[in-house]
């Protein structure tokens, strides 16, 4: 099975490098030092009208810090995702409540605007206090992937986590490993939790994506030969 990496793209510099390395789908976003934030409309038409082949995932995420939004917060959430519905082919984001669970109101109203288009729930998940609950939530709201370290400060310290969320998964949604993953680790992170699927910046310094770790990257994944790819 194709193994495929994604990776987060913070600025046109680096969209360009993903793409010179090899990237078939990136994450755009915004102010990676902040964690990403929601692009502007006016990058993600420029980078579809130049890569019309590339598949691009857009962040939803209107500030920094936690993930328990105001209605007035949602709201713009909701609405970022109506301008950038033409041109983006999936989207990212995620909202939680207080006590540490899905918000499940919020999200499926993310979800339904998205009209059917990839929604991948992201590391808001990490921050869930009920992990294997959260899951069957998200499954159930027809979310299409979770971006995870496993709950871990990276994801080569979740690799239990990721394992476990990914056979209870049982393909009805992906799980994609992301936090840290480098060439060092992309293949034994994806050799012991089976995924198909990795998330990483493949930044060179200073956030800025780089083509030739890109291009390592997927170099590593491709000879990857998982435990169990079933």
């Amino acid at each position: 099975m194709k193994r495929l990496l994604e990776v987060c793209a913070g600025s046109l510099p680096s969209v360009e490098a993903a793409v010179e390395g090899g990237a078939e789908r990136i994450e755009l976003c915004s102010a990676l030092p902040l964690d990403g934030l929601t692009p502007s409309v006016g990058l993600l038409k420029y980078v579809r009208e130049r890569y019309p082949q590339l598949t691009i995932h857009v962040l939803i995420r209107p500030r920094e810090g936690n993930f328990v939004y105001s209605q007035s917060e949602l709201r713009t959430m909701l609405m970022d995702i109506e301008e950038a519905m033409p041109w983006a082919d999936g989207f990212v984001s995620g909202t939680l409540t207080a006590e540490g669970d899905v918000d499940i109101p919020a999200t499926d109203l993310l979800v339904r605007a998205t009209h059917g288009k990839p929604f991948t729930f992201h590391r808001a998940f990490d921050h869930c206090r009920q992990p294997l609950v959260a899951l069957e939530q998200l499954i159930t709201l027809g979310c299409s992937r979770i971006l995870t370290s496993g709950q871990a400060p990276k994801a080569v310290q979740g690799i239990r986590l990721l394992r476990q969320l990914r056979d209870l998964s049982d393909g009805r949604l992906l799980i994609m490993p992301g936090g840290g993953v480098n060439t060092e680790n992309a293949r034994q992170i994806m050799d012991l939790t089976g995924t198909t699927e990795i998330h990483g910046s493949c930044s060179a310094g200073a956030g800025v994506t780089s083509a030739a770790m890109v291009r390592q990257v997927r170099t590593v994944i491709s000879s990857v030969s998982s435990l169990d790819a079933t």
